[in-house]
Formats: C-alpha cells, sequence, structure tokens
C-alpha cells in the first residue's frame, strides 16, 4: 500500500502495548542496545521510499499516561526507526482524547481513501488485517486522526510521564 500511495499516509495507534512477544521488546527489556533502522530494515526502507516520493507519513499514538513499558520501548525506538525514516510522530495523552471520537482499532489511512485497519487480541498480538474503502470508514478515520494530530504533541517535545 506504501508502493502505490501518492500523498498521504497516516496512522492512528491506541493501544499501551503490542506484542510482548516482539523479539525487539524483550531485547529492550534486556538493556540490549538497538539500531531500530538496522532491526527493522525492511519497514525502514519502505517509509523512507514513500517519503522520498513526497508521500506525508504521520503517526500518532494515544497513549495513557503513566505509560506502559512498551509505550517506553516505543518512545526509544522512534527517532531511530520512524522519524529516520521521514515519518511525523505525534503523541497524546489518553486524558485529553476523551472528547475525540475514535474508530475501535489502529488503522493506517492511505490517501484519503484506503483503510488498513489492524485487529489485536487481548495481549496485543496482531490477529488479522482487514482493507476497506468505505467512505464513511475512510472519513471516520481521517476526521480521528486529524482531531488527534492536531492536539498531540511531537515526538521531540513529549515527556513520558
Amino acid at each position: 500500500m506504501f508502493r502505490d500511495c501518492q500523498r498521504t499516509a497516516v496512522h492512528l495507534e491506541t493501544r499501551d502495548a503490542y506484542m510482548k512477544s516482539d523479539p525487539a521488546f524483550i531485547d529492550w527489556k534486556a538493556g540490549v542496545i538497538l539500531d531500530p533502522a538496522g532491526r527493522w530494515a525492511d519497514w525502514h526502507a519502505i517509509v523512507t521510499e514513500a517519503t522520498s516520493r513526497g508521500v506525508e507519513v504521520r503517526r500518532a499514538r494515544v497513549v495513557s499516561t503513566p505509560v506502559s513499558e512498551y509505550i517506553r520501548f516505543e518512545y526509544d525506538v522512534t527517532d531511530g526507526l520512524n522519524i529516520a525514516a521521514g515519518e511525523s510522530v505525534r503523541w497524546l495523552s489518553r486524558r485529553r482524547a476523551t472528547d475525540i471520537a475514535l474508530p475501535g482499532n489502529d488503522f493506517w489511512l492511505f490517501d484519503s481513501h484506503l483503510v488498513l485497519v489492524n485487529h489485536f487480541d487481548g495481549e496485543g498480538e496482531n490477529m488479522e488485517v482487514e482493507l476497506t474503502e468505505d467512505p464513511e470508514v475512510a472519513k471516520l478515520c481521517e476526521s480521528a486522526f486529524g482531531a488527534v494530530w492536531k492536539r498531540a504533541t511531537p515526538h521531540a517535545e513529549f515527556e513520558l510521564a
């Protein structure tokens, strides 16, 4: 989807933990120094290619504060992975999101019309993805992302609590 994307790719994350079985998370917890761009080289390359073509890639994370251990991990790798690949990343405390209508799942929205919905189990393991071009779903996702983005704090300024 990144290769076909022409203008925008936005991602909304709303969980406080993902894939606790992720080997990178396990290594990080053990104190291993990670090279995010190397560890996730395929992802880094895909996003770098898209941003080099002028695609605006943005990621917003709605998180509980104080943050979970997994969110600390994500925060620690964001500069070396997401920012280094050309993404813009912002963070919003869940306390400041109460009045925002949010979809029930995390998603990617490509060029304001193609939605990739991420379905996770209760432990944060990825169960499946769902693709839809339903205009109402795309509209909800675009509106939710825009509201979060407007209120969220840029990565470099966000303070973990």
